[in-house]
């Protein structure tokens, strides 16, 4: 095992939208890989860019838990009870986007850290609350500090959250059929469908965008649907463009719902943003 520090884990005091640049947290793991010092890496699905660097699989895509958002506030209170003007951290423009949308009269603070960190800070930097994956909570069985799981209607989550990637060399075929039991067809397909529409959008964590896709009942030709919702929103919540679709091949449908709302003016609000972030 060989121990990695990503530039993402270093750079604290800047919003993740300001450090610029994708793969924050995958890109020197990817080297060591490359290096053949490491033979495989887990990561957050979340943190993986729409495109790996050349050699490199996603070998296998573990079940997916628990993909929403969750509010943990200092006084037990949900989003609908926390009062006029209240403070809420997050370092996500995908959740700083959606809260404003939803409460355009909530204050967003940036706060960044391991759960730990941030936990503190709710208290000792006097926010009214904060905004986590539920998937880190679980994984570390802190989900007794959980105020509210926010519904995916008001926080859509980011592309793969809740899932897992295993990352390796695409030449390691033993590796890889090792790995093969390892992954779970749902979760891979659901993930597939987002990771297209993250490609098409060219998007990353300096972008607030966000898809989540479920599996429904098999159609005729007995190939599972997958219904995704997709969204792409102004930092400050006041244009929203979302659109849902159902389709049975996942990259197909992942262009198809990026597509759509590009037509909407969807780019528009993305070629702003990405230009702030450079300014």
């Amino acid at each position: 095992m060989e121990e990695i520090v990503t530039k993402g884990d270093v750079i604290l005091d800047v919003t993740l939208s300001k450090v610029g640049g994708k793969g924050l947290f995958v890109k020197e793991i990817e080297q060591s890989l490359l290096d053949r010092k490491t033979d495989l890496a887990v990561h957050s699905m979340k943190d993986v860019p729409s495109e790996l660097q050349p050699g490199l699989v996603i070998g296998a895509v573990p079940k997916r838990v628990d993909p929403r958002d969750v509010l943990i506030s200092r006084d037990g209170k949900t989003l609908d009870e926390l009062p006029t003007g209240a403070l809420i951290g997050t370092s996500s423009l995908r959740r700083a986007a959606q809260l404003l949308a939803y409460r355009p009269d909530l204050r967003i603070e940036s706060v960044r850290g391991n759960i730990d960190t941030r936990l503190r800070k709710l208290y000792e930097e006097k926010f009214d609350a904060i905004v986590l994956a539920a998937a880190g909570l679980e994984r570390v069985n802190w989900e007794g500090t959980v105020t509210q799981y926010l519904p995916v209607e008001i926080s859509l989550p980011a592309v793969g959250q809740g899932a897992l990637a295993v990352e390796c060399r695409a030449d390691d075929e033993a590796l890889l059929s090792l790995l093969a039991r390892l992954d779970d067809k749902p979760t891979r397909l659901a993930v597939t469908a987002e990771r297209a529409f993250l490609k098409r959008l060219q998007g990353g964590c300096q972008v607030p965008l966000g898809a989540y896709a479920v599996l429904e009942q098999p159609g005729a030709d007995g190939k599972p649907a997958i219904r995704l919702t997709g969204f792409v929103g102004s930092p400050d919540g006041r244009r929203m463009f979302v659109e849902t679709q159902t389709g049975s091949e996942p990259e197909a449908l992942g262009q198809a719902v990026a597509e759509r709302l590009l037509a909407a003016g969807a780019g528009e609000v993305l070629a702003e943003v990405l230009e702030g972030n450079q300014a």
